[in-house]
Formats: structure tokens, sequence, C-alpha cells
């Protein structure tokens, strides 16, 4: 089986705040670390009132400090909100500290809706298209400096901090095999483009510096416990935030439902069948043989476990469940 690693989205419960979901957040990375999980990363999301690792670099520093061993990064940065600059610096400064330890996922959507985006970069002129020059000149800022370069990333310039491009749909996977880049593919909440993406990264691919082989992660959500029902009755959470985002009202993560899809209609159920290939509930057993298959039908080289349990204890529990069919498949 192939190695297990960590998104977290920092969620706010409802009756809950964003310091104790920072503090949950670290103590799963933690957990993972103890487990054997080998990166824990973190996602930009803006005015949302559920997410707290809005701030993304200062809460990969506070996983990190608080961590030995597992990699600590972004799952990702949206650079189009940023200046390059201003990224390389970051991450320099957190390879300063936390040397060999930091990864900087990529992606180039505004992680949030198109107001909210203007409020962080004050105008929307510039293009999206632009993503791959800004990752070029990023990258650029993390190498050694060239004779002559007269704007240089302290800390960052020679970090070589490893880059990775993030999305959901064949734009990044192009991108990320033109620059021999690994690929994470957002299969977890946006599953429709996986097979195609993965296919076209995997034939597009050019060896780079950084990597000489495709390599290619998959969000995947599990949700273990010790009964079917109880890992169904825990992923209830998860789909109503699910549905919510769907709906254009995001809120704080709500708690579990009993029974929750006899009480929806066919077209909320038909929006969370169309995550159900990405996503193992269940007890170990039925984890080990969904995850299996998934593996199998992708090849991929990673799996990003993403579970957004209300109940902590739960979500620990989760992934040390998940861990122990990884063991047990080795």
């Amino acid at each position: 089986m192939v190695p297990l690693s960590v998104l977290d989205l920092s969620p706010i419960r409802e009756g809950s705040n964003a310091s104790e979901a920072l503090q949950n957040s670290l103590s799963l990375a933690q957990h993972a670390e103890a487990l054997g999980y080998r990166r824990y990363w973190v996602a930009e999301h803006h005015n949302m009132r559920g997410i707290a690792s809005a701030a993304t670099s200062v809460v990969i520093g506070h996983i990190a400090a608080g961590t030995s061993s597992i990699r600590v990064g972004s799952g990702g940065i949206m650079l189009p909100n940023h200046a390059p600059l201003v990224i390389a610096e970051q991450f320099g400064t957190l390879d300063a500290l936390f040397p060999g330890r930091i990864d900087l996922g990529l992606g180039r959507a505004p992680g949030t809706d198109q107001m909210t985006a203007q409020a962080l970069r004050r105008t929307l002129a510039g293009n999206v298209d632009g993503f791959p020059q800004d990752v070029l000149e990023l990258q650029a800022y993390l190498a050694e400096p060239q004779d002559g370069q007269r704007v240089q990333a302290t800390p960052g310039a020679g970090s070589n901090v490893p880059l990775w491009i993030l999305g959901s749909s064949l734009y990044g996977a192009s991108l990320a095999a033109a620059l021999g880049l690994p690929y994470a593919f957002a299969s977890h909440f946006a599953p429709q483009a996986m097979d195609q993406a993965i296919a076209l990264y995997r034939e597009r691919f050019k060896p780079s510096e950084q990597l000489s082989e495709p390599y290619v992660v998959l969000g995947y959500n599990i949700v273990a416990a010790d009964t079917d029902a109880q890992a169904q009755f825990l992923r209830s959470s998860s789909e109503q935030a699910m549905l919510n985002l769907r709906r254009g009202t995001p809120g704080q993560l709500p708690p579990p439902v009993r029974d929750f899809h006899s009480q929806l209609g066919q077209a909320e159920l038909n929006m969370l069948k169309d995550v159900s290939r990405c996503a193992a509930v269940g007890t170990p057993g039925a984890v080990r043989a969904q995850l299996e298959t998934f593996v199998a039908e992708t090849g991929a080289d990673e799996i990003m476990v993403v579970a957004q349990i209300f109940d902590h204890d739960a979500r620990l529990r989760s992934y040390e469940l998940a861990a122990s069919v990884m063991a047990a498949a080795a």
C-alpha cells in the first residue's frame, strides 16, 4: 500500500472558535506524526466561518513547531492572491526554522468568492492565466541566486523548498507535467476529472531537477470507526458541510445527524454520490477494501486523507484506524 498523509482544513465546529480549531490541528498533527503519516498539509481559504487556516503560512509554523519529523506544508497556497516574492520569503523563513520539512503546494483558484478575492488583492486586474509565470518566478526566488539578480528572497534564496501543483482539472495536470513537479489532485471533493487528469499528467511529464518521474497524490475522505453505523453517523458532519458549500451557504462544521441520508432529496443524494468514489466509510476492514480498490484503479503514489469529523477524539481515532489499515496491508 502507498503512504498516507493528512489534509486538514482546521475546521471550526459549531459552538466553537478558531483557537480551539487550531489547537485541534496541532493535536491531530502530533497524532499523525506518531502514527507514521508522511506529511501534514493545511489549506488557504478566506471568508469561510468554518475554516481557521486562512493565514496558511502562520498555521504551518504552528504545526511544525509542535512536531519534530513529519513534513508540513500547504495544500495549498492560492498563488494568485499573493506576490511570488512574499510567498518565497514566507516559505523560505519556514524552511530556515524547520529545515527539510516544508512543502509548498500551489493552486490558482482564489480559495474564496470574487468579492473576497478583490478584498485580498485590491484589484482583479491580474490574469489568472499568469499562474504558470508566477510559479516560475516563485521557483526562481527559491533557487540559488543568479549573477546580477537584484531582487532576492531572504530567507528563501537557495532553499529549494519543493513545489507541488494542486488542481481539480486538466489545467493543473498539464502545468505540473510541463514543469516536472509532483501533482496533487483534489479528488476528495471534485473527482470528476480525476482519471483524465492523472493520465494526462503521466503522459506529458517532463523530468526536472526536483522530480525524475511522475508523482501523484490524491485526496481521499476516510471516516473509520468501530462499526459501520458509527462511521456513517460521523461522516454526516462533512456531508452537511459539503451540501452547504454547494448551496452557497458555507458555515461552521455541524454536529453529526442520525440517518442523514433519509432526510435528503434525490438531488442532494446525487451531489453526495459524486464524491463517494473518493471516500471510504466504515470499519477498518471496510475502509481497507475501499482504499485498496481506489489505489489499484488510480495507481496513486500517495493518499492525502481528509476527515471532517465533529468530535475531535473520534477524528483522532479515525486517523488511527486508517493508519492501522495501511500497516496491516504492508
